[in-house]
């Protein structure tokens, strides 16, 4: 499974949330950007539909491929040493 893990990082004057090499907008206050990670964290989770897809990798060839709506990866925020559980986003919650 993958895990995708966003890290809280000074950027831009203010604070952002980061996946790899690609920064989220930034947000004026820390807390501001720890809760926009959250939250994309826990819509990572949310499945979608199942599908056929295609796809063409660097060398030009075409693949088809099934893709499960419901294969979501492992989700993490990181800020430091502190990591931070995404928001529910259930209904009612």
């Amino acid at each position: 499974m993958i895990k995708v893990v966003y890290e809280i990082v000074p950027h831009d004057g203010g604070w952002a949330y980061r996946f790899r090499d690609v920064y989220s907008e930034a947000f004026p206050t820390h807390s501001e950007a720890v809760e926009a990670a959250r939250i994309v964290a826990a819509e990572q989770q949310i499945g979608g539909d199942s599908a056929e897809i295609s796809w063409q990798d660097e060398s030009g060839k075409w693949h088809e491929e099934y893709a499960d709506g419901g294969d979501r990866p492992e989700t993490e925020v990181i800020d430091g040493q502190m990591h931070f559980p995404p928001v529910d986003t259930a209904p009612g919650a």
